[in-house]
């Protein structure tokens, strides 16, 4: 997929004073000489506090690191976890088109990403508060279809459920992450044929869901530190 810049940018992007020390301590981590490494952890920086990735907000990033502008131009254009076009103050959502998902019914989920968004990828909602697109494989082939919002998995989706998902975005609410067809993790979706006794101190989701509940955060931008 072609990849660019988004036609309107803002004239200049400057780091939090709070993510300005964290992105230097991320520089920090690393041998004199390497710092280039800690490119993809401040462009994400960068994304979290504004919502999506602009050229001042990459040229800052690389001046930062000692790069030339291309070099940051190369990292954001090429992954899909940086967003080059201004989405939705509440969250974007990434709905998986590859094989497993597409299989599942991916297409029913972009169905209504077109119903309750937009009509096409990567624009806003009517009200600004949602976006969406689709994505290639995202790694959670087991648990088909499925979409990442914010930092969160949300598997084993039908229309229905991921409906009810945006209805939830919409109204101000945190959608809990994880199966929405009652799997603790990627066991075979008839359930489990082995290691089924657990104790009674099995928790009642995995440690990803249980986290991300807990902090309730996982669809907020980063603006403060």
């Amino acid at each position: 997929m072609l990849r660019r810049l988004h036609k309107n940018q803002p004239d200049s992007f400057a780091f939090t004073e709070a993510n300005l020390a964290w992105a230097e301590k991320q520089i920090a981590k690393y041998p004199e000489g390497r710092a280039a490494s800690a490119i993809i952890p401040l462009l994400w920086r960068a994304q979290e506090q504004e919502g999506w990735l602009s050229r001042p907000a990459i040229e800052t990033v690389c001046g930062m690191l000692g790069l030339a502008n291309i070099r940051g131009m190369e990292v954001a254009t090429f992954y899909f976890m940086f967003q080059l076009h201004p989405v939705g103050d509440i969250a974007h959502i990434q709905v998986c088109g590859t094989t497993s998902c597409m299989i599942c019914g991916a297409e029913d989920l972009m169905a209504v990403c077109k119903q309750k968004i937009a009509a096409n990828a990567h624009e806003r909602s009517p009200d600004g508060k949602l976006s969406w697109e689709e994505v290639e494989c995202l790694g959670a082939c087991s648990n088909a279809p499925m979409a990442q919002i914010g930092k969160d998995y949300y598997e084993d989706l039908t229309a229905e459920s991921f409906a009810q998902i945006i209805d939830e975005l919409y109204a101000g609410k945190v959608p809990v992450p994880g199966s929405r067809n009652g799997r603790f993790a990627s066991e075979p979706k008839s359930g489990l044929t082995s290691l089924t006794e657990h104790g009674e101190n099995r928790q009642a989701a995995n440690m990803s869901v249980t986290l991300a509940t807990e902090k309730g955060d996982s669809i907020a931008r980063i603006t403060e530190g």
